[in-house]
């Protein structure tokens, strides 16, 4: 086997450069560079204790998405709005009222009223007067335009309407108008109602008794006995002609006069008539608790008939009654 002598490529070349330069120069040796090691260092590895759970990870939820969303055919989705009634047009053919007025903004009761009014394609009109509940109970053929006066009454209140009237049928045209009425009475008492009086204070002679369970009141402008009742039943009041004769009827009952209970009464003259001579009355009004009054005072009614009417009186001892009406009730209103 042949051997061969390996002669390191960096030494040949080290020698042939020496030979060049002549024996003179000194020899120097280069040293190679380093090689840069990169030095392992070994990560610890985590071993998981006792109190370590290994969990593994929950992928998040995916949320489907579609793109856009796709547009209708027809064209976008309509909300549908809220039906509304529709306007009835005017035919054009029936009559027109231009205007229908007053010569006043308030009407005192027992005054006249003057209308005035206007129309167009009318051949005539009617007016009509409302009562208070609405009803037509007056009217008057009238030309298409023009004015009228219309009288009042003095026992009216509240206020005063009518209707104007033009054409027939569906081609029939009508306006309401409403005037204020001016209240021309004063109460004679505060604190006063908000409805006008059916009239002025009526003055008048009144007599008053207290009662167990109750008052009765003479009314001498009306000729009527009240009797007014605490007891809760129903009336809360009742009224009587006066029927009471001094030439016919006795004062009292003398009888009952002497078996009296201490510190009770009896009633006598007219409202002691009342007392003995009905039932109602006695049993649930009981024993006078003091003798009659008489003294001088006022009567005032309001409402819109006899029916309805609120009525108010004097009292002895300053204050004011209220009787509602039919019975239904009565209170005591007490001056400020």
């Amino acid at each position: 086997m042949r051997r061969f002598l390996l002669i390191p490529l960096t030494s040949f070349l080290i020698t042939a450069l020496l030979s060049a330069c002549g024996a003179g120069a000194p020899l120097v040796i280069p040293t190679a560079r380093p090689t840069v090691t990169a030095t392992y260092t070994e990560t610890p590895t985590r071993t998981p204790g006792a109190s370590v759970r290994l969990v593994s990870p929950t992928p998040p939820a995916l949320t489907a998405t579609f793109g856009p969303s796709p547009t209708a055919l027809f064209g976008p989705t309509r909300t549908p709005a809220q039906q509304s009634t529709p306007t009835r047009v005017a035919n054009p053919n029936a009559p027109r009222i231009e205007f229908f007025t007053s010569d006043t903004l308030a009407v005192a009761p027992g005054s006249p009223v003057t209308l005035f009014w206007s129309t167009r394609g009318a051949n005539g009109a009617v007016i009509y007067r409302l009562d208070q509940n609405g009803v037509r109970n007056q009217l008057w053929n009238v030309a298409p335009d023009g004015n009228l006066s219309v009288p009042t009454r003095r026992a009216d209140r509240g206020q005063v309407s009518f209707v104007l009237s033009v054409g027939d049928g569906a081609l029939k045209t009508e306006q309401t108008l409403t005037l204020p009425l001016t209240c021309p009475d004063a109460w004679f008492f505060q604190p006063a109602p908000d409805n006008c009086p059916r009239g002025p204070a009526q003055p008048t002679t009144l007599l008053e008794q207290p009662f167990e369970r109750g008052r009765m009141v003479y009314v001498q402008a009306q000729d009527t006995v009240y009797a007014l009742f605490n007891d809760g039943l129903e009336p809360a009041w009742v009224a009587f002609d006066n029927r009471y004769d001094p030439a016919v009827h006795p004062e009292l009952d003398e009888t009952f006069e002497r078996s009296l209970p201490p510190g009770l009464v009896q009633p006598k003259r007219i409202l002691g008539f009342v007392w003995r001579g009905n039932d109602l009355v006695r049993n649930r009004l009981g024993l006078g608790v003091a003798e009659e009054t008489a003294y001088e005072g006022f009567l005032q009614t309001v409402g819109a008939d006899e029916e309805a009417e609120n009525l108010y009186l004097n009292s002895a001892d300053g204050t004011v009654l209220q009787l509602l009406p039919n019975g239904q009730s009565w209170q005591i209103i007490t001056p400020p």
